[in-house]
């Protein structure tokens, strides 16, 4: 049952980011400190633009959850927490409600508790172009994600084994819809090469959704009655090694998997991201201490991603690729085997200095 299948999905995502060590690979990414950078607090903004959607902050509240009355309450929780912050909010697969339009409500409650928000909804590559309209009606979304999950499917006992068809489906989806499309991974990166056939197919946004946070592999395989697919825990690429993988691509990016607080956001944001999604540590905040917890939680993050901007001397989140920055350890092998050259990272300041001086502006 559909509904039991969320259910579990929220109460193993939960037990995994409690027994999460914690690291991940934008460990592997620090900041050059330049001591005489700072701004003026005043002066930094945390709003971002791109592919014509205008947030006021680049943090948002990924795809989590919703078909049974449980992850309705959590729904409405979300929704809640994003209208006071100011953070968008993505529904969770919206299959469910495909499969039994009586759980409706479990998703509509993403736009009743936050009616002039940024909503997102979700769905499957495999999804009619009617049932498509059908998502964005109903909660009224101003965008949409299309989710991509081979890695999730192929150890969920019930899942998908066919995904030929993908690709023409979601380039229908992408040429029928009025509202911005994005398509998004569920925690197992999107390459280079998967994000330039995105950008072929007519999709105007990517969601790399790395490996780093909620593993769906292992959560699929712990409803396995024999844990069968253990070997595939872990798969894919991570969050910062995806952002080096898809320098200067045509569509922008968004970041989202392994993101653990402000500094992760202003990494994955200085790695060329335009905005930044975080999930499984936000639904453990609500589910062990509450709507209130969540708001605080995300108020915290914004205002240090403020203060690291002002210390940065990044007037905008998109000011921040012109920060230097170190790439160590896997991550840095990572480049090496995909031929990304990561000592221009840690020098981009000197390039923005040079302009400067040959047009005579100032900071």
């Amino acid at each position: 049952m559909i509904s039991q299948r969320k259910d579990d999905h929220v109460r193993l995502a939960v037990e995994h980011q409690r027994q999460h060590s914690g690291h991940n690979q934008f460990d592997e990414v620090s900041f050059v400190h330049h001591a005489l950078a700072g701004l003026d607090r005043p002066d930094v903004s945390l709003a971002t633009t791109f592919a014509g959607i205008s947030w006021p902050v680049p943090l948002y509240i990924n795809a989590m959850t919703g078909g049974s009355v449980s992850t309705g309450v959590i729904n409405r929780d979300l929704a809640i927490a994003a209208r006071e912050t100011g953070v968008a909010v993505a529904s969770g697969s919206m299959s469910a409600y495909f499969k039994d339009p009586s759980c409706a409500d479990t998703f509509s409650v993403l736009r009743k508790e936050n009616p002039d928000g940024f909503v997102l909804a979700n769905v499957n590559a495999t999804a009619s172009v009617d049932k498509v309209q059908r998502a964005i009606d109903l909660v009224r979304a101003d965008a949409l994600q299309i989710h991509i999950n081979t890695a999730q499917e192929t150890p969920m006992p019930e899942g998908d084994r066919s995904f030929s068809s993908w690709v023409p489906q979601i380039e229908k989806i992408a040429a029928a819809v009025e509202v911005p499309v994005i398509v998004k991974e569920v925690g197992n990166g999107l390459s280079r090469e998967t994000v330039l056939l995105i950008e072929s197919l007519g999709v105007q946004v990517a969601d790399l959704g790395g490996r780093g946070g909620t593993d769906f592999a292992r959560i699929e395989n712990g409803r396995r009655e024999l844990g069968e697919y253990a070997f595939m825990h872990g798969w894919g690429q991570s969050t910062a090694a995806c952002l080096l993988d898809n320098q200067d691509v045509g569509i922008p990016v968004l970041a989202s998997g392994g993101v653990r607080n402000a500094l992760d956001v202003a990494r994955a944001l200085a790695l060329g991201a335009s905005g930044v999604g975080a999930s499984g540590g936000f639904l453990r905040t609500l589910k062990d201490e509450g709507v209130s917890a969540l708001i605080a939680q995300i108020s915290t993050w914004l205002d240090q991603l403020a203060a690291l901007q002002t210390m940065l001397g990044a007037r905008t989140p998109a000011d921040l690729t012109r920060c230097d920055l170190l790439i160590r350890g896997e991550l840095r092998d990572f480049c090496a085997d995909r031929g990304i050259d990561t000592a221009p990272f840690a020098q981009r300041s000197r390039s923005v200095q040079a302009a400067h001086e040959l047009t005579g502006s100032t900071r």
